[in-house]
Formats: structure tokens, C-alpha cells, sequence
């Protein structure tokens, strides 16, 4: 038998990464729209989203075959530490809601989507290809179209921008730990404990600050939960375990389009050319990332 080397291409992520990515964007993109309705205090309707959510996603992990004995002490910590970010985040967010514009909140809450593509990038220590520099650059303008007429800067809206902003930095740092956690656990599995980890920041925070804690109404905590929490980031750790920091950021950007689209369908607010066209622009983005990236063909053995 003699040994030859065959060229093997980059193989394009999975379909149903990308589908995930969609659905958990869309999902998300509901959740200011869910704390603006609740009768808690902000951080509270955080805290009720984390906690209705576990005991139905450890029972989800659990099912699928998930066992706590089974992780490393290493990956304890990383699901830990991402729990701790997730919560900074909730926090934050929800906060940031309530004393800014939607838009504003969008805008600074996804932030995201510049600081974890630039995280990829530093990882594998190369600059973006010719098709992601292009990707990257008709998702920035599409999102400069989509919050252009709308995001103002204003000194009444100073403090919950800033929160926002600080939202967005640590659910970058929460993206960068759970995509180390799911290099080695299922999706369901880091999700469902990465929940667990912030469960008791959130109600600690909610107390600290004298918010309401219980609601009068729960319909909309648990609209909040399955939304947000259960559909949305199940959707998203998938595809963060299948999908380039790239790929996310640019896919956050979803989340703005369907803003912009509840705002129009709930509340009559008009959309105008300039959001029509920031959102084909983030299509084709997307359409750009989901093609293999070129590379260098690799060798592969084989026999003859």
C-alpha cells in the first residue's frame, strides 16, 4: 500500500447551527420587551428568568444523559465564572432597560457584536479574510442604518447607557467562557448549569437594591423564561459550540431587525428605508459568513 495526500477543503459549519442562531437571536430579541411589562423590580424579573428556567433545563440535560460527576474541576470553575458573568449581564441589561431607549439598549447591550469577533480574531491570530472584512463591514453599516434614526445620545439617558454598555462587555466575557465549557459538554448541559451558577447573584442584587421580588402577575416572568432563557440561549450556546465568534457577533444584529419589528407591529412605530436597508445589508453579512472561510488546503493520508 502505497501513502498519498489527498487535499481536504474547510468544511462549512452545519445548517442547523445557523438555524439555531436565528431562532435564539429572534428570542432574544423579545426580552426588553417582556422586562418593560414585568411587576417586579429589573434585576428581580432577571433573577425570576434564571430561576423558572433551571429546574427545566437540568431536567432537559438530565434527560439527554448529563451528570454532574462527570465534569472536570477546570470546567466547574469556567461554568462557574460564566454564570457569574451572565448574571453581571442580566443585571446590567435590565437595569440599563429602564432608564434608556429601546434602541439605546439594543445598541449598547449587543456591543457584543464588535467585542467577540475581535476576541476570535486575537484567538487565531490572524486578521479577517477578504469575504469576513466584507461581512464585517455591511453588518456595520447595516447596524449604523438600523439604530441611525433612532439612537440618541442624551445626558438624561447617561446612566442607563453606561449600564448597557457594561452589559454587553461581560456577555462577551460569558460568550468566550461558554464556548471553553462547550469544547467539552453538551449544549443543554453547560447552559443548565451556567443557570444554576447565577440564580443567587441575581436574588442577592434584587435584595440589595430593594426591589419588588414577587410578582402580582406571572405570565409575563414566564413569557420572560421560555423566551428568553430556555428557547433563546439554548439556541445560542448550540451555535456557539458550532459557530466562529465572526458568526455570532454578526448574527447578534438579528436581534435589532426584530426589535425594530415588534416596535412596528406592538407599539405603530414606523420603519423607514434606511432600517429596510441595514437589514438586507446584515443578510448578506450573514450570507457571507456562512461560506467556508478559504484557507491553505490541509494533507490528509491516504491509501492506494
Amino acid at each position: 500500500m502505497a501513502e498519498a495526500t489527498a487535499l481536504v477543503p474547510p468544511a462549512a459549519p452545519p445548517a442547523s447551527a445557523f438555524v439555531a442562531l436565528l431562532i435564539g437571536n429572534v428570542a432574544l430579541a423579545f426580552g426588553p420587551w417582556f422586562v418593560r411589562m414585568a411587576d417586579t423590580g429589573p434585576v428581580a424579573s432577571a433573577f425570576w428568568r434564571i430561576a423558572l428556567a433551571a429546574p427545566v433545563l437540568v431536567a432537559a440535560a438530565w434527560a439527554t444523559g448529563w451528570r454532574p460527576v462527570q465534569i472536570s474541576r477546570s470546567i466547574w470553575l469556567v461554568v462557574f465564572l460564566s454564570g457569574m458573568c451572565f448574571a453581571a449581564d442580566l443585571a446590567s441589561w435590565h437595569i440599563g432597560i429602564l432608564r434608556t431607549t429601546l434602541a439605546n439598549a439594543t445598541l449598547f447591550g449587543n456591543s457584543t457584536i464588535l467585542f467577540f469577533p475581535i476576541y476570535g480574531f486575537l484567538i487565531a491570530r490572524a486578521l479577517p479574510s477578504r469575504s469576513q472584512g466584507i461581512a464585517l463591514l455591511l453588518a456595520a453599516i447595516g447596524a449604523a442604518l438600523l439604530m441611525g434614526q433612532s439612537y440618541r445620545l442624551d445626558p438624561r439617558h447617561l446612566g442607563g447607557d453606561l449600564f448597557c454598555l457594561l452589559a454587553g462587555i461581560v456577555y462577551t466575557a460569558y460568550f468566550v467562557l461558554m464556548a471553553r465549557a462547550r469544547e467539552t459538554m453538551a449544549p443543554l448541559a453547560a447552559l443548565a448549569m451556567s443557570t444554576i451558577a447565577s440564580i443567587a447573584p441575581l436574588l442577592i442584587v434584587a435584595m440589595l437594591l430593594g426591589e419588588k421580588i414577587l410578582p402580582d402577575h406571572w405570565g409575563v416572568l414566564i413569557g420572560l423564561t421560555f423566551c428568553s432563557q430556555v428557547l433563546g440561549q439554548g439556541m445560542m450556546i448550540y451555535a456557539l459550540g458550532k459557530l466562529s465568534p465572526l458568526v455570532i457577533g454578526i448574527g447578534l444584529l438579528i436581534q435589532p431587525i426584530v426589535a425594530a419589528a415588534v416596535g412596528w407591529i406592538a407599539y405603530g412605530e414606523q420603519l423607514g428605508p434606511a432600517d429596510l436597508i441595514g437589514a438586507i445589508l446584515v443578510a448578506i453579512a450573514l450570507v457571507l459568513v456562512r461560506r467556508p472561510v478559504p484557507a491553505p488546503l490541509g494533507l490528509a493520508p491516504a491509501s492506494s
